[in-house]
């Protein structure tokens, strides 16, 4: 690096946050929320979240056309909704009961309060249901949270020891 950007680029760390220039930036993902910077609590990977989300649909796929028939995947009218009420009632109840969806509880994931502890059946219902109409959960804010997680006080975090976000 040439001198020219040397003190542009002097960064120095300070607890769990890092200094560039006169901007204090945190050190890494969850930071702010107190979250460990590795290992189980800290917060989850987007691949493990990306992850999750495919084999809990697959699976509501799955269980939609063993329950519903094969209408479920192919049809039209109210039939075509079924996958969608499936992956609700296995999402609402799975992490209500587990603190993680079918998918979440394969990827050690899990969903839990940020102030600590499960997040509770109306919680889980109200995250279920902003997760189907999709745009609250795609909004990111900080600290990877979409707009349910930050209505509802949650956060994705890791399950198993040794993970790193």
């Amino acid at each position: 690096m040439t001198r020219l950007f040397q003190p542009c680029n002097a960064v120095r760390s300070l607890d769990a946050r890092v200094w560039v220039g006169s901007l204090v930036v945190d050190d890494y993902p969850g930071a702010t929320l107190g979250l460990p910077h590795e290992g189980r609590g800290s917060l989850a990977s987007w691949r493990a979240r990306i992850a999750a989300l495919v084999v809990d649909w697959a699976a509501s796929m799955t269980v939609a056309a063993l329950v519903f028939g094969r209408g479920a995947l192919t049809g039209s009218g109210l039939i075509s909704f079924s996958t969608l009420e499936v992956y609700f009632l296995q999402k609402t109840i799975l992490t209500w009961l587990t603190s993680a969806s079918f998918g979440q509880l394969l990827a050690r994931i899990a969903v839990v309060r940020v102030t600590g502890g499960p997040i509770g059946l109306l919680r889980s219902m109200a995250r279920a249901a902003m997760v189907c109409v999709v745009l609250p959960a795609v909004v990111v804010g900080a600290e990877r949270r979409g707009l349910d997680d930050l209505v509802l006080g949650t956060v994705v975090v890791n399950r198993a020891e040794g993970r790193t976000a």
